[in-house]
């Protein structure tokens, strides 16, 4: 029966394959499985399979590994892989027991001993094209992964050329135009996420992201499509409980390394050891200072310098007041509040610093000076 049934394959395979298409939703993409490579499938499986029935001995399974490895390549389901399985196994059962009634020898017996066998040996192909898809599914996955990777460290570190700047967009899921932003966690330990659940959070808030995870930090590149969409983020990233430093908004992937740096800054300036975020934007001069660690020590020693050899009460005193004046946006009646003197006492410490270094307050440039040397003396001494 089994030789008589194998000199039929073509036919055979080629209604498997018009069965499984017809009943099978994943199997009705032609460009997805062409129907010559189902038929072509089909007739391998069941090759094997009457083979098997005729020599007996130990099953080779490489038929069904292949289906298991090709569906799982081409991104068919895994259910409706082996529903497919099924589909062409119980027809060509159907075919086997029609083939038997056409002989006389073939007895009932026999054919129900046949039947365990056959079933049997559906059952050990099904679970090798369920295995060969799980291997391949998971190497695929860790391949995408691989290289989703390094297509954000791509992004970040500019290597990236214009040319292939959209097809990174692309397949990270990326919109190929702006704005973006860039998020910076702190992580505790190495390789802990300190963003867990955030990439989630921001999918249902409709706003794609793609990812990458240092020893000592967790990096997120983040799509703001609305002009609600950047406060949205923010608000995940508060709830995440983590310490994060959030970068300016940029329309251009390519300012992807610049804006890293900006995320970096503004975690670095976030105050305390407790979960907060800190943007970027919210004090961009203090950020500049910190990017330019150098600049704003020589700018201390031009600007600030006779103040800060001073006995240690006095500049103390001195700088607590430009600073208590600088919070209030120049105010004297303010700064005395917040001191708990009287304004006069503001308005001479004022005046003293004026004469230390030979600056007018009342000048736009020297109070842009003063201030950006303060917070210089400020990161110094933190």
């Amino acid at each position: 029966m089994a030789a008589a049934l194998r000199s039929r394959l073509p036919e055979l395979a080629g209604r498997m394959a018009l069965r499984i298409r017809s009943e099978v939703d994943a199997y009705q993409d032609e460009s997805l499985i062409p129907l010559d490579s189902l038929r072509r499938s089909c007739h391998a499986n069941a090759d094997f399979v009457l083979s098997h029935l005729r020599r007996k001995g130990s099953p080779d399974a490489e038929a069904a590994r292949e289906t298991g490895r090709a569906r799982a390549e081409q991104g068919v389901p895994l259910a409706d892989t082996l529903r497919a399985y099924r589909i062409g196994s119980e027809l060509l059962w159907t075919e086997i027991v029609a083939e038997a009634r056409t002989r006389p020898e073939v007895s009932d017996d026999l054919l129900v001993s046949e039947s365990a066998d056959f079933w049997a040996l559906f059952g050990l192909y099904a679970e090798a094209v369920a295995l060969a898809y799980r291997e391949t599914a998971a190497e695929l996955t860790s391949r995408g992964q691989a290289r989703r990777y390094a297509l954000v460290e791509a992004l970040f570190t500019g290597v990236i050329t214009d040319h292939t700047l959209w097809e990174a967009a692309r397949e990270l899921g990326l919109p190929e135009q702006g704005p973006y932003a860039v998020a910076v966690a702190e992580a505790g330990a190495p390789g802990e996420e300190p963003l867990a659940g955030v990439e989630a959070a921001l999918r249902r808030a409709e706003l794609p992201s793609a990812w990458r995870l240092l020893p000592d930090q967790q990096l997120a590149l983040v799509a703001l499509p609305t002009a609600a969409a950047e406060g949205a983020c923010l608000r995940v990233l508060r709830d995440s409980r983590a310490r994060v430093g959030f970068s300016p908004c940029f329309s251009s992937l390519q300012d992807a390394p610049q804006n890293l740096r900006f995320a970096r800054l503004a975690l670095s300036r976030l105050p305390g050891t407790g979960p907060g975020v800190a943007r970027f934007d919210d004090d961009p001069l203090a950020m500049v200072v910190a990017a330019a660690p150098a600049e704003a020590a020589r700018l201390v020693e031009v600007t600030l310098r006779p103040v800060l050899d001073l006995p240690a009460a006095e500049r103390s005193r001195l700088l607590s007041t430009l600073e208590h004046w600088f919070a209030s946006g120049g105010s004297a009646n303010a700064t005395a509040r917040g001191l708990f003197v009287h304004p006069n006492t503001v308005r001479y410490r004022l005046r003293r610093v004026e004469e230390l270094t030979g600056r007018s307050l009342s000048d736009p440039r020297t109070t842009t000076d003063i201030g950006a040397a303060l917070l210089a003396v400020r990161d110094r001494a933190g």
